[in-house]
């Protein structure tokens, strides 16, 4: 049997047709730049996370960015985040002038220890930069509790998760969304997303992605040209109205997985971890694995697809070397970046397939599943 670990394929196949004709309709109507439809899908958006205003850009690493230009984070500035996840993070960061100042994570969620928040914080900091990672949010109420100073949320990978009722990218300041294809709501490109509940902060961000122009070719602001293109939302707008049943799929295959890699030992493979009160969307359904890498060759050799994000934290990146950070400084992402492997996840996996993943790593460990 040869499962992937993600694709598009089997979800062109259900709604191609409808995207087709959608495209079609943006094409016949000659508006390609900020058309009705992102007006459209800002609102369904907004509606969809319980939240004011939500504003499309060109891609979620300039949704990170244009937050914090939003909230005037600059140089001089630290934002408060976490080493392990995707660079875009560190990025937006370091493109705005401020500092990235790391923290180490929780083992069994992989986001940021809000406990840790606390110790973290000095006069310099302005924002703590959380990410919700592979669709569990991290507890933005007791970051914000513990920090007292701006939060904005990178909600990349977590459209639809939830806290105590609350939406992912709704809590914080300011929420950042990315729509690459690979997301659980992706564009067939790049798109993006801010969340905000101020006034005032939704017309900055218009703004800052058009170039810091409120009226053409008048510039208040120095801005960039990140706006989401009108073929994007409509294809967003088609596949939001999905999503809940999207979602709802993609918790069933992790619970399969769970009922089954259940039987073996913690010492083997350390499953998902799903706090009280919280809503996981299952972006990837990550594993911790004792001999990682010999059990993605085997299961490669079995004909499943697997991936590991992230091979190496941010703080030893090569890149962000002038930061200062030595390995040993953050031991829990250190050790996570060794053990963890993404299984296939994606809404149109069968129950057949996801308990071929499950019986396959069972006979690497030596263990009959099922």
């Amino acid at each position: 049997m040869e499962i992937p670990g993600f694709t598009l394929a089997r979800q062109m196949d259900e709604i191609g047709q409808e995207l087709l004709e959608t495209m079609e309709n943006v094409v016949n109507s000659g508006q390609f730049i900020l058309g009705s439809p992102v007006a459209e899908f800002e609102e369904q958006v907004a509606r969809f996370t319980h939240s004011r205003y939500a504003v499309g850009v060109g891609n979620g690493s300039d949704a990170l960015y244009l937050a914090l230009r939003a909230l005037n984070i600059g140089p001089g500035d630290d934002v408060l985040t976490t080493p392990f996840t995707f660079f875009a993070t560190a990025g937006s960061i370091l493109r705005t002038g401020a500092k990235p100042v790391f923290t180490d994570i929780e083992v069994d969620t992989f986001n940021m220890d809000p406990e840790q928040v606390r110790t973290r914080i000095t006069p310099r900091t302005r924002a703590v930069l959380p990410v919700h990672l592979f669709g569990l949010m991290t507890d933005v109420e007791l970051i914000q509790r513990n920090s007292k100073v701006l939060v904005v949320e990178d909600a990349a990978q977590a459209i639809g998760a939830e806290v105590r009722g609350r939406c992912a990218g709704s809590i914080g300041d300011l929420g950042a969304f990315s729509f690459f294809p690979t997301k659980n709501l992706g564009a067939l490109g790049d798109g993006g997303m801010v969340l905000t509940q101020g006034e005032e902060q939704a017309q900055v961000l218009r703004e800052l992605r058009a170039h810091g122009s409120r009226e053409k070719y008048y510039h208040e602001m120095l801005g960039i040209n990140s706006r989401l293109d009108t073929m994007q939302a409509a294809i967003l707008s088609v596949k939001l109205s999905y999503l809940p049943a999207w979602t709802s799929k993609r918790q069933h295959i992790a619970r399969r997985y769970g009922e089954s890699l259940g039987a073996l030992s913690l010492d083997e493979v350390g499953l998902p971890t799903v706090p009280q009160g919280f809503t996981h969307v299952y972006h990837q359904y990550t594993i911790r694995a004792s001999h990682r890498d010999q059990l993605r060759a085997y299961l490669k050799n079995q004909g499943v697809g697997s991936a590991v994000y992230y091979p190496l934290s941010l703080h030893l990146q090569p890149v962000l070397q002038d930061l200062g950070y030595r390995r040993g400084d953050f031991p829990i992402s250190e050790r996570v970046q060794e053990e963890v492997l993404s299984l296939p996840m994606f809404p149109e996996l069968t129950d057949q397939e996801i308990d071929y993943v499950a019986e396959t790593i069972g006979q690497f460990y030596g263990k009959r599943i099922g």
